[in-house]
């Protein structure tokens, strides 16, 4: 029997949950340099407006800030400069295929570690529109209003 792997969240696209319908969660890697590793560790990272793209046959990470670390003096990286993600040829094929589609955008959803080193869960997602996001709201709010109920409650 397997071990549960160690899953530590760095930080998550909040945002991008609430604005797209996430169809399918891929996990892949970013190519890295040293002090980028060491400031996502410290948990300063931003997603921003942050998208992924399929150029031949490499997927490019847009917009993902990761701010420059103290310590690496002038050895520092570029905060804003595109990260390369570690996917296999036939991944990439499979999920160009499919944001080819109408609506379709790839979306940073989190960043975290496993076994040490730094993966990224990519979302396929499509938009939602204006009214899903308000059912969204409607759904939220009456699931806490039955939390505090419950809550107050004397049993």
């Amino acid at each position: 029997m397997r071990s549960q792997v160690p899953i530590k969240i760095i930080a998550q696209n909040r945002r991008a949950r609430f604005d797209y319908e996430i169809e399918e969660n891929i996990e892949c890697g970013i190519a890295l340099q040293g002090s980028e590793v060491k400031s996502i560790k410290e948990g300063r990272v931003s997603f921003g407006d942050s998208f992924a793209e399929i150029k031949g046959e490499e997927v490019w990470l847009n917009n993902l800030h990761i701010a420059e670390y103290a310590q690496a003096s002038m050895f520092s990286h570029d905060p804003d400069r595109p990260k390369k993600l570690l996917l296999h040829r036939q991944e990439i094929k499979r999920i160009d295929r499919r944001v080819r589609e109408k609506g379709y955008t790839l979306v940073p959803l989190s960043i975290y570690l496993k076994h040490g080193l730094v993966k990224l869960e990519l979302g396929l997602c499509r938009g939602k529109k204006e009214f899903d996001k308000r059912a969204d709201i409607k759904a939220r709010d009456i699931d806490r209003e039955i939390r505090r109920d419950f809550r107050l409650k004397d049993w």
